[in-house]
């Protein structure tokens, strides 16, 4: 007797005779993409853990948390404070419900402390100025799942289109099948301005007011089954279950701790709150003043019944009562996200160009012009990244396939990158021991700042690093710290005998810098006791 098929090789076959007889015109509502393992013949994945134990542990203040964006999000203060303390709020209050859970004789996790609003947040900015980027970072620091979805993929319940539980349902899978973990995570769902329905409109709106009726519910609290009522395979699985044993098992999992934040670049609402603020004449008794007044200034006015007259319904706008306004970003800020960021697009840059053996080094003239132009492209950060893929596609093109290990990038490299291959390409030779110079140069700055020492290493240590990088094709900074690997601890020494803050290197360092170092070390010494 031929072994029953699963859900996953059903799927498969309706999928592949529609495919026969309407090519890619039609697809079944409701087929997702088959996980990998399933896609090749083998065992589907296990279903979600929901009886793992889990302590839920919070213990950031919001200080902590905003300190821990300025490493990674440059300006944004305003937006940074207030997420702080959303999160924190709302995490405090899930550790003290649990707590409560724990300590109660009936254990069923009543509300602590009587009635309490979820402080979801809505984010108001332009594209571009790090609104994800926040969010993300705050997950990963408390170590909560995280998903990020597009509100513009989904639509009511029973019409095609992405239903709005899947992102629930995505948490489980960020948490590693771990529904009570996941029960703890962040949902970040962007272009929430794109569901605003008209007030004009005609017939029903499944794409803007449907998606705000289901999405109630998710941001207050529901139980959301794990298998979803429009998944092909979950549902097939269910039958056979039902066939196997006579019931079949219903998990969900309860939304009333998942913190939802969503955001939008809301280009019609500052219309908006412009007519409001011209009938009301509150905060602007000139009307001419209005118009000079920046969206972000705007934004930090909106009301409720801004958000009402967008085209949002009240109970959705009542679900989000954190509201956070994000600054545009101008040139200069630009310019400290490309300079200072930790993960900045010019680190990236480095790194890729590292990857094939290649050091790239940046001038702070150069990084300005680069923010000079992100800014002209009006996207925000995304700016410096469709900048910096036009200046830079033809060296990564090119340079892996030659001899050039290092190059500096200069405005005019900025200006005119095809001129500026061109001259390097020609003088490669020359330019790349001047990069790699001034690499051995930044690793004594680096040095000092770490180390309070001085390191000036004369002409011949330079030639000789730079030669010993080129031969074994190193990066310049791995051999200077190879050279000068225990400086730190013997130069300590000297200068705590002699108090000497900085060190001329000479030539000898490079023969044999254990002996240079005792050297230095045992003189420092009879210096101290005065010895001959």
């Amino acid at each position: 007797m031929p072994a029953e098929p699963t859900p996953e090789e059903i799927q498969r076959k309706l999928a592949e005779f529609m495919k026969q007889q309407f090519g890619d015109k039609v697809v079944l509502a409701g087929m997702n993409p088959m996980p990998d393992a399933a896609a090749a013949g083998g065992e589907p994945e296990e279903p979600p853990r929901t009886d793992e134990p889990l302590q839920f542990d919070f213990h950031f203040k919001p200080r902590e948390i905003k300190s821990h964006l300025d490493r990674y999000v440059i300006q944004q203060d305003e937006a940074k404070k207030a997420l702080a303390i959303a999160v924190c709020d709302h995490y405090n209050r899930v550790r003290q419900v649990e707590q409560e859970a724990k300590e109660s004789a009936v254990g069923n996790g009543r509300r602590f402390g009587g009635s309490y609003s979820k402080q979801n947040v809505i984010l108001l900015g332009p594209t571009g100025v790090g609104k994800t980027y926040l969010v993300r970072c705050i997950a990963q620091l408390i170590g909560v799942p995280f998903v990020k979805g597009d509100a513009t993929k989904f639509s009511e319940t029973g019409y095609v289109g992405g239903d709005v539980e899947d992102l629930v349902r995505e948490l489980v899978f960020r948490a590693d099948g771990n529904a009570r973990a996941a029960q703890y995570g962040i949902i970040y769902l962007d272009e929430i301005d794109k569901i605003a329905s008209p007030p004009n409109i005609a017939g029903r709106d499944v794409s803007g007011r449907g998606v705000q009726t289901n999405l109630l519910k998710l941001m207050e609290e529901t139980d959301v089954p794990l298998r979803s009522p429009m998944d092909l395979p979950s549902q097939l699985q269910a039958a056979m279950e039902f066939q196997r044993k006579g019931k079949v098992g219903r998990e969900t999992i309860n939304t009333r701790h998942i913190l939802f934040i969503v955001s939008g670049a809301f280009d019609r609402l500052e219309e908006v709150i412009k007519a409001r603020l011209k009938r009301s004449r509150i905060g602007f008794s000139i009307e001419p003043r209005a118009a000079e007044i920046s969206q972000t200034e705007l934004f930090r006015h909106v009301t409720t019944n801004d958000f009402i007259q967008f085209g949002f319904e009240s109970e959705f706008v009542g679900r989000l009562p954190v509201r956070v306004v994000c600054d545009p970003l101008g040139e200069d800020d630009l310019f400290h996200i490309a300079r200072d960021g930790e993960e900045s697009i010019l680190r990236q840059y480095e790194a890729s160009f590292r990857a094939y053996g290649i050091e790239v080094k940046f001038k702070e003239d150069a990084i300005r012009e680069i923010a000079r132009l992100a800014h002209r492209e009006q996207t925000g950060a995304r700016g410096l990244m469709t900048v910096c893929e036009k200046i830079f596609r033809d060296f990564k093109f090119h340079l892996p396939s030659t001899s050039i290990h290092a190059f500096e990038v200069t405005p005019a490299t900025v200006v005119n990158p095809a001129r500026a291959l061109q001259d390097l390409m020609a003088r490669e030779a020359d330019q790349e021991r001047h990069v790699l110079e001034a690499g051995v140069q930044e690793f004594c700055r680096q040095f000092k700042v770490r180390h309070g020492i001085g390191l000036r290493p004369n002409a011949g240590v330079l030639r000789w690093v730079v030669d010993k990088a080129l031969a074994d094709k190193r990066n310049v900074k791995d051999v200077c710290a190879q050279l000068f690997k225990d400086f730190e601890f013997g130069l300590n020494l000297v200068r705590k005998n002699t108090g000497q803050m900085d060190f001329e290197i000479g030539e000898v360092v490079t023969e044999n810098p254990d002996k240079y170092l005792s050297q230095l070390v045992i003189g420092s010494y009879r210096d101290e006791h005065g010895a001959a």
